[in-house]
């Protein structure tokens, strides 16, 4: 009968996946426990919700959290299972004819209490083998974790830049008509600068475009070192205890040195190639801008924020916006309805931006900017080591070089179109299509302040 409560209770704490002992046990909504690595693999790569892997249930936790009941419950029954174990006549010391209780750190043996008495042993460090193995198995359990947010960095990173190299493969091209365009209508007649303008264009893109394909293949190889070595420790957490007691600082080691030299997403921006005479005929149209009016908005509530959500997802995912932070906000006291109008303004190159105009109505309106029609921007926010460069209506990232000093913007209100330039380099950094809009537009500029 006990025989059978033991076998009943052990089979309670055993992982439903892998159908050993319950290892850094988690319990997930519907009630099943599993162990914490078997469940984290078995939703590697599925996005909520996700199910449980026993009855299908859906449930949306994939923060997974210790059962700190079941993990006790399962070190109770493990250290019952090696004490049964260290009673058997194979583990009675051959000299003293005692059980070997105590683990010998320094000559990974089990001893006797009298051979741990002994000159041979004198200044080791002994202890308990159930504490010893207890010890062994958090050493893995603590690596596992460390290595499991190394996989999920590496996983972020690699869908980030999957997604970039689709954005690149349209963007280029978008880039050399946006360019072919403007350099016709400046210079009809120059047709062999204007070829080796876009084909230096496009060599740029498809030399990126290549160095990101091996940037990707990079992580590729890193994803599976990172998951080999994850279940290398993994299977070593699930040994006997006797291989739990043996040496653990090479596969350590290995698992520490797997995790330096994490590949980055590429930061990556074509050259703000200059087209001549771009600005000298903007300033044909030069107007003085005034701005008198100024609200303050907080980081809650602005624009810079939820162009941070659009450009860097994975980046602020762990990351807490710092409320103290607020942006100056000004629009022009005059607004445009028809003809051609520039000017420029100076922008800071390690601050948020937005430079554009946009109708009277939106001026006023509280929420995301990013998300609002009729509001025509410029935008560069910077997280970290990371940047971002993005124009509103449609939300549209720009793979340039980032703008430095003087921004140029042209408004065409007889076309509806609206054009940023990167007066430093004598370069087109975007031009809305024709029709963008058909009515008022007023002068809008927004900087934050650190």
């Amino acid at each position: 009968m006990e025989s059978d409560i033991s076998q009943a209770f052990q089979e309670e704490l055993t992982c439903f996946i892998c159908l050993n002992y319950l290892t850094g046990p988690v319990t997930i909504s519907c009630g099943h426990s599993f162990c914490r690595h078997c469940l984290c693999l078995s939703w590697e790569n599925i996005q909520p919700p996700v199910h449980c892997p026993v009855c299908k249930e859906p449930s949306q936790q994939k923060d997974l959290r210790t059962d700190h009941l079941l993990k006790e419950l399962v070190s109770i029954s493990r250290q019952a299972s090696l004490r049964k174990c260290l009673s058997s006549e194979e583990n009675l010391c051959v000299t003293h004819k005692e059980t070997k209780r105590i683990f010998c750190q320094e000559d990974r043996l089990l001893l006797c209490q009298l051979c741990s008495n002994s000159e041979e042993h004198e200044g080791h460090t002994l202890c308990p083998t159930e504490a010893a193995v207890e010890k062994q198995r958090e050493k893995l359990l603590e690596q596992m974790t460390c290595l499991w947010e190394k996989i999920q960095e590496n996983q972020r990173h690699l869908n980030e830049e999957k997604k970039i190299i689709l954005a690149w493969m349209g963007y280029v091209p978008l880039r050399e008509v946006l360019v072919r365009t403007e350099y016709r209508k400046l210079h009809p007649v120059i047709l062999e600068e204007e070829m080796q303008h876009v084909e230096s264009l496009k060599n740029e893109g498809q030399s990126i475009l290549e160095k990101l394909q091996k940037s990707t293949a990079i992580m590729v190889r890193k994803r599976n070192q990172l998951r080999e070595t994850y279940q290398e420790l993994a299977a070593r957490c699930q040994g006997t205890h006797m291989e739990l007691l043996q040496d653990l600082r090479e596969i350590l080691t290995r698992s520490e040195s797997v995790q330096q030299s994490m590949p980055q997403p590429m930061k990556l921006a074509l050259s703000a190639q200059p087209i001549t005479g771009l600005v000298h005929r903007s300033n044909h149209f030069r107007v003085e801008i005034f701005f008198e009016n100024e609200i303050m908005i907080h980081y809650k509530m602005n624009l810079f924020n939820e162009v941070r959500r659009f450009s860097f997802p994975h980046q602020l995912q762990d990351a807490s916006v710092n409320s103290d932070g607020c942006y100056s906000v000004f629009w022009g006291t005059q607004s445009f309805s028809y003809g051609k109008h520039y000017w420029e303004l100076f922008v800071c190159d390690s601050w948020d931006w937005a430079i554009g105009v946009c109708k009277d109505s939106q001026l006023t309106k509280c929420g995301p900017l990013i998300e609002l029609k009729d509001v025509f921007l410029l935008v560069f926010v910077k997280e970290g080591d990371y940047y971002s460069l993005l124009t509103t209506s449609p939300s549209l990232l720009h793979y340039v070089e980032i703008p430095l000093g003087q921004i140029g913007v042209l408004l065409d209100c007889d076309l509806g179109s609206v054009s940023f330039l990167n007066v430093a380099k004598n370069s087109l950094i975007w031009k809305y299509p024709t029709g963008a809009f058909n009515f008022p537009v007023r002068p809008f500029f927004s900087i934050g302040h650190a």
